[in-house]
Parts: C-alpha cells; structure tokens; sequence
C-alpha cells in the first residue's frame, strides 16, 4: 500500500508540476473532482448498503488491515468530497491575485498539498485502523501544514504553521501511544480490536489518551490554542477545509471509540459524561472567545471551537441516553444526540466554508481582516453580503436554515432526558450550556456582520472595493444550495443520518425517523411559511415605495447634527459588555490608548487591543520559549571552524561506543 501511495503522489506531483502556472488550478480541480465522485459513489453504496471492503493487506508494524466503508466513513466521505470540489473552485480566483508575486513551483507546491490533503482525508476514514490509519492522518497533517504556509514570508504565518505543527505532532504521538496499546493486548491495532481491548485491560486509560489525540485535531478545549493561530494564517479557502472538514477528522475518531464500547453500558456512561463535559466547556470557551475578537478570521476560528462543542454536547447526550437502558426510550434520547451531532458536523462543513470564503472575499478587496477598518460593505460587495447572511443565519441556529435543525435534535433528545428522570442533572446543564452558547453565538455574528456590511465606511478601502469574481460566487453556490435543503426540507436530509446513526448504535432507524418526521415536517412547513411572508413583505414595500420619494441623509445622532464614521458602533464597543464579565479569561495586548472620559472634544486616537485567552499563553507559549532556548545553545555550536566540528564528531563516535559496550544501545 506504501509503495502505492507514494506512486501516486509523485504522479500527482508530475501532473501538477508539468501543467502551465494558470492552469494548475484545473490539474487540481480534476483529480479532487475524480476522487470526490469516486468517494460519493462510494458513500451512497455505504450508507444505503453496509459496510464495503475495498483492500486488505498486511503491514510490519500493526498486523492486517484494510480499506474500507462503512455508513460512518460514507457521511464524512460526502462531507469531504463537498467542501473539496467547492474549496479548490473557490481558490481559482482566490489565488490569481498571488500569481505575479509567487513561482511556479510555489504554485504547484500549493495545489499538491490541497489535492493531498483532501486524498489523505478520504484515506483517513476509509482505514479500518493501525499504520494505513496513521500514515493517512499524518500526511492530512503535513499537507495541511504547507498549505498554511502559503504566504511563508510573513513571520506570524511561520510562527502559526510551526505552532500546528508542534501541536499536531503531540496528538499524533497520543495516537501512536494508544494503537500499540491496543496492539501489545490484542495483536491487532484495528478499530475493532479496540473493543476487545475494553474488555480485557482497563479501558480507561486507552479512552483518555485516544480522545486526547483525537482531540487534538478536533480543537477541544484545552487543546484549541493552534485554531486561533493557523486559520488566520492560511489562505481563506485553505481555512475552510481545515475548519469545516479537517477538525472533523478528530470527532470521527471519537465516533469510533465510542462505537467501540456501546456494550459496556457502564464505561459508555461514563465516557458519556465525560464527552458531554468538554463540549460544555469548549463551546462556551469557543463562543466567548469568538465575541471578543476584532479580526474575521480569529472570530471564525474560535467559532469553529464553539461548534466542535456542540457536537461534543451532542454525542454526550447520545451516549448518556443510551447506557440510560435499553427501552425504547432510552434509544430515542440516544438518537437524538447521536443524529442532531451528526448532521451538526455536516451543517457546520457547510456554513463555516462558506464563511471562510466569505472572509477570503473580503480580504482579497480590503487587503485586512480587521473588523475595525471595514463597514458599509454590502453596497459594493452585495452578492458577498447576502451569501454570508445566509451564512450568518445558519450558524446563529435561527430557522428557517440548517443549523436550526442539528440543534434543535440536540436539545430534544436533553428535554426528554429531563423529562424521563435519566441523568436529569446533566441533561440540565447543557440545556443550560447550549442555550448560553446560543445567545452569545447571535452576538458574536451580529457584531461581525454588522462591523463589516453595515454603517459607514471607516477607511478608504471600502469604497474601492468590488464584487469578486463568478468563479468563487459559483464555488459559494454548492454550500449555500446544500445549506437551504436541509433548512427547507429536513424531514428528507435526515433519513441518510439516521441511517448512519443506527450503524453507529444499533437502534432501528424507522423509529427514530417515525419520531422526527412530525416535528421536522412542521418545522418544514413553518419554514417554508416564513419565506413566503418575508417575500410577501418585500415585494409590498418594493410597490409602496414606487410612489414616494426616498431621501437620503445622515443617520439620526441623537441630535448631534454632523455624524462621521467614528461615531458608530467598532467591534470592540460592541462586546465591551461581555468583556467586563470575561475579562478575568483572556491576555489583552493594547496598541495605543482609548479616548479618556474627560475628553470633551477628542483628538484622534490610534488603538487597537487583542485579546487572546489565557490558555493560549499558559499551553501554548511554553515550547517556543523553550526552541528559543535550545536555539540559543546550539548557535554557540556553529563556531566556524573544522578543527571544532571534526572534535563534535568524534565525541558523537565515542558516546556511540561506551553507550553500546554497555548494551544501551
């Protein structure tokens, strides 16, 4: 299989590497675009059909493997092949404004790395386990960590991509650690060996270190610190696949585990308070963090937190439900946390893709992602704004789009919890939790919209800015076409899932979606209702205005006659009151000074803060003081001199000899 992989990828390489600079796109755009109707032909036989076993071989390290697909590889493999096909469209026109500033082989460096993260993805959920699992999951992270690397000539984008790197090499270790545990006990290292290692070692341990690896990659607290860094470092469309497909690698391992000890309904509760516990606490991290920032792509990133502890909640809540019993009950409340997360991971692939392509329009006009230095936006950039409307709307969780619905299962299947006594306690809390997470998620998504489309101008950027191209508007169109589908008409979107969810637990999908259906056809209808109102309401204000006159003039300053674009809300204003409550979690950094109180005709002031959470400063900033360190030490090596650098190798030799007289080596 190595030999295999590595063929193809040098075949990748060639391809790539021979096309002409502006067609390297299309080179890329054909091989992901074969791969993703290969893994959705793929994914259909899967979820409708069984398991499917593609390949069997034998590696030195793990024993026997295989490639294969389940019903749970088919969902992701769906969620892969979409954001792929849409992300590299998209970056058709997101990197020709790159083309006169960069290479060739910088060009083909990049779309290698794309096409072999999205092959590498794909690889990830189609191995049963062991080496081909691994190799997979670290060439989705190397691949990955070039593709940050894009505009490497800037520090803070080195800084970020050594930083995920570092961070993700701690996980893969963690990974590492937990397959040979498994392999040392059963002589297998495949997901299915893991549940008879449950069975005859202490399962614990190997839970805690495979959701920590796994975690890792997920971004869950407090593991989440190289979000923040690496998405505004990477290109925005680069972003969108990391955020709404990559981290999702980290909750399908977490799925498998889970689907790993469904029979020991002890452990299953415990580990079910567990995963409910960290969705509580990243997703109110995420979400908290997220409202406090002034950069689009910091606040996106740290949503993208927010919503892996959704997710979380969601699994917990399945996991909970079903070591509550085996009635049917019991299975419903099971369902419906197992369902709501799943179709969360699928809504949350679709609306932060194209969010982060939003973003990237943005960027590529203003040439910044500071909230601070926008506004007035939709009147030069309209199809952008209305595009990330839609969006917006879809990840605040508001009807009639997409996130309404997950989320809506997720708190069915708490509120039956409450009410049938099982893990009332629980099940209160992250009423509780999501609910907060909720409110704040409106904030934060009010405040970027808002900052951006609405208001004034607050720099001359803003009034040369122009609609981007119909290459990465018709790359927006296939999240948005599949956001609207599952909002308009959820009763139909769930059926795949549930089916994917009894493979998971083992529950007889006809009752779960006999139990949905009611509700989500409503809800369809209620849906369908609310845009034909809003229509009704637009088109009678579009007649009634035919007949008057509209004047134009400044917005109404509490009777202050000569507004500018200063008086107006900026991002930081607008979460100042969140901040004064969550100030105790965060690390300020302020440039310049604020307009002090006593100002009666203030002069203008230069200020800008960051706000960065403590976590960050406490897990994050430890290792690259200590590379400064080393660094230090091994520069005072590089003396110059032969005499000096032939003495290193001769005592390299020496320590080599005592250390192997003694059998150390």
């Amino acid at each position: 299989m190595l030999l295999y992989t590595l063929l193809a990828v040098v075949a990748i390489i060639v391809a790539i590497v021979l096309t002409p600079i502006r067609y390297k796109v299309w080179t890329a755009t054909a091989i992901i675009s074969a791969a993703a109707i290969a893994a959705i032909t793929l994914a259909v036989r899967a979820i409708s059909g069984g398991a499917l076993e593609l390949l069997q071989f034998s590696t030195i390290f793990f024993g026997e493997e295989s490639l294969g697909a389940d019903p749970l590889s088919g969902l992701f493999l769906v969620i892969i092949a979409i954001a792929s096909i849409a992300t590299v469209i998209y970056s058709r026109g997101y990197v020709e404004g790159y083309l006169k500033r960069f290479s060739s082989a910088h060009i083909s460096l990049h779309y290698t790395a794309l096409v072999t993260l999205v092959v590498s993805m794909m690889a990830v959920v189609l191995s049963s386990g062991g080496f081909s699992f691994l190799f997979s999951w670290e060439m989705m992270t190397i691949a990955s960590f070039i593709l940050i690397l894009f505009e490497a000539e800037r520090q803070d984008v080195r800084r970020a991509a050594l930083n995920y790197l570092v961070m993700m090499h701690i996980g893969f270790m963690l990974l590492v650690v937990g397959f040979v545990m498994v392999y040392n006990v059963t002589g297998s290292a495949n997901f299915t060996a893991i549940v008879d290692y449950f069975k005859m070692a202490a399962p614990l341990p190997l839970f805690v270190i495979l959701f920590l690896g796994f975690g890792m990659k997920a971004g869950i607290f407090p593991m989440h610190i190289w979000l923040p860094e690496a998405h505004p470092a990477a290109p925005s469309h680069v972003s969108a696949i990391m955020s709404g497909v990559m981290i999702k690698t980290g909750i399908y391992g977490i799925i498998r585990l889970m689907q790993s000890i469904d029979q020991n309904i002890e452990l299953l509760n415990t580990i079910g308070m567990i995963i409910l516990f960290s969705g509580i606490i990243t997703g109110l991290w995420g979400v908290i963090m997220a409202a406090m920032q002034n950069d689009i792509k910091r606040l996106l990133a740290y949503s993208s937190i927010e919503n892996v502890g959704v997710i979380l909640i969601g699994l917990g809540v399945a996991a909970i439900g079903h070591a509550a019993g085996d009635d049917l009950r019991s299975d419903l409340i099971g369902m419906c946390g197992m369902c709501g997360a799943l179709l969360h991971i699928v809504n949350h692939s679709l609306f932060k893709t194209l969010l982060f392509f939003s973003a990237g329009n943005i960027y590529s006009k203003m040439h910044t992602t500071s909230l601070n230095k926008m506004g007035g936006l939709a009147k030069h950039m309209p199809m952008t704004a209305i595009i990330m409307l839609f969006a917006v709307v879809a990840i605040c969780a508001l009807p009639p789009l997409n996130g309404f619905v997950s989320e809506l299962l997720i708190y069915i299947g708490m509120f039956n919890g409450v009410s049938d006594g099982r893990e009332v306690l629980f099940s209160v809390a992250a009423i509780i939790a999501l609910s907060l997470i909720g409110g704040i998620v409106v904030l934060a998504f009010t405040k970027l919209y808002g900052t951006i489309f609405l208001g004034s101008p607050r720099s001359t950027h803003v009034a040369e800015s122009t609609e981007v191209d119909n290459y990465r508007i018709g790359a927006m169109a296939i999240p948005i076409t599949a956001i609207l589908f599952i909002g308009l008409l959820p009763q139909i979107a769930i059926r795949p899932v549930t089916m994917v969810a009894e493979a998971i637990t083992g529950d007889d999908n006809i009752i779960a979606v006999e139990y949905f259906n009611p509700t989500l056809t409503t809800l369809s209808y209620i849906s369908w209702a609310l845009i034909a109102v809003i229509t009704i309401l637009y088109l009678l204000k579009r007649r009634a205005q035919r007949s008057r006159t509209i004047s134009e003039g400044p917005t109404w300053g509490c009777g202050f006659t000569a507004p500018n674009e200063r008086m107006q809300y900026t991002g930081e204003s607008f979460s100042e009151g969140l901040e004064s409550i969550t100030k105790p979690l965060m690390n300020d950094t302020v440039d310049g000074r604020s307009v002090d109180k006593s100002e009666i005709f203030p002069q203008p002031h230069n200020y800008r803060i960051q706000h960065k959470d403590k976590v960050d400063s406490m897990l994050g900033q430890w290792w690259v003081k200590m590379l400064h360190h080393i660094n230090g030490y091994v520069m005072r090596l590089r003396t110059g001199r032969v005499n000096n650098y032939i003495t290193f190798a001769l005592v390299f030799f020496i320590v080599v000899l005592v250390l192997s007289m003694f059998n150390i080596l």
